[in-house]
């Protein structure tokens, strides 16, 4: 299937569920008193986003019931044993937990925008921010004790949203370190990308088959899974920033560069002798030159760093696809095949 098939197939699975997991965030994530705490704590759900996390949930549950697409209610869904249990509340939950990061991260990075719209810090206040965070995060763990799964598979799911918010806070912790450090090796690099980015997209996938009652094997893989595609999608993305032009990217081509921003890319290129820290000559974002970004970019590539990081994106995601061996063979495994292709192209 070529790219462009591909993507569009995600994208209509992603939409077929978007609006079910908006009005399930709606209902689950109500407006209450004080107001204003809940209409920061709302004002990202409402603001969009694609919905890819909470797709992953609802396909994984699928492929696992072994089930037409878009055929069983989510509220109602079939476990493994037969009984029924409420899987949109727990991709719910998975969403709010990403709605929490991005409010906590705006703020450590003091972001204007986010999804189009003022970062919440902006639109409100700091303090506001942090509370809606807060509130969200807490939400969440509230909100995945409503499945009504058997009670002990319920509290594994707990155990490990718990787990991965723990590692989400570490990975922001070691990003925040490398910014101090005059040495990353690439394999605490790739450390940190799992703990920030990958555990989510994990979790998201291990989640509904825990609640479904799955044995250990078919958590851990799917588990996996969402791991190595996460990682996968982050290392395309240091690619992307300078392989694809701004007006596609909706940003400056290499500004990693003029943030002195590690990636694999630049942790392979200073292995190779490349100074990386002056490939570029210019002090923000707005003064880099296409001339500079190209030079750059083929210095780079005769070091053979944009390759390398680029087929270790392809081998995780090979990796991350032969994990749902696991699953039946239906359709809604294919789809999960498929956005793990679409991780490393998204439209580009």
């Amino acid at each position: 299937m070529t790219p462009d098939a591909t993507e569009k197939r995600v994208l209509e699975a992603i939409r077929e569920r978007r609006e079910l997991v908006n009005d399930a965030l709606d209902e689950d994530v109500p407006m209450a008193e004080p107001e204003r705490l809940y209409e920061a704590s709302r004002y990202l759900l409402k603001a969009g986003g694609k919905r890819l996390r909470p797709t992953v949930s609802l396909l994984t549950a699928e492929s696992l019931a072994d089930v037409e697409p878009m055929s069983e209610d989510y509220r109602a869904f079939p476990t493994l044993a037969g009984d029924p249990i409420d899987v949109m509340v727990a991709a719910v939950s998975i969403e709010v937990i990403q709605s929490f990061t991005l409010i906590h991260d705006d703020i450590m990075d003091d972001d204007d925008l986010r999804r189009g719209v003022p970062a919440v810090h902006k639109e409100y206040d700091n303090s506001t921010a942090i509370l809606a965070g807060d509130t969200l995060y807490a939400k969440a763990f509230e909100l995945l004790t409503k499945t009504g799964a058997d009670p002990a598979d319920g509290l594994e799911a707990v155990r490990r949203l718990a787990t991965t918010c723990t590692q989400i806070c570490e990975g922001q912790a070691l990003d925040i370190e490398f910014e101090r450090r005059t040495e990353v090796l690439p394999d605490e690099y790739l450390q940190m990308v799992e703990l920030k980015t990958a555990v989510l997209y994990g979790t998201a996938a291990a989640v509904p088959a825990v609640v479904m009652g799955a044995d250990d094997d078919v958590v851990e893989a799917l588990y996996q899974y969402g791991i190595e595609s996460g990682s996968a999608f982050q290392i395309q993305d240091d690619v992307l920033d300078l392989t694809v032009p701004s007006e596609q990217l909706g940003k400056q081509r290499g500004s990693d560069l003029v943030e002195n921003k590690e990636t694999i890319i630049s942790l392979h290129a200073r292995q190779q002798g490349i100074d990386v820290d002056d490939l570029v000559d210019a002090e923000t974002a707005e003064e880099l030159t296409e001339d500079a970004v190209e030079a750059a970019v083929a210095e780079l590539n005769e070091a053979g760093s944009i390759d390398y990081a680029r087929e270790m994106a392809e081998d995780l995601t090979e990796q991350a696809k032969s994990r749902l061996d696991v699953l039946p063979d239906n359709e809604a495994r294919e789809l999960l095949c498929d956005i793990a292709d679409y991780l490393i192209t998204r439209g580009y």
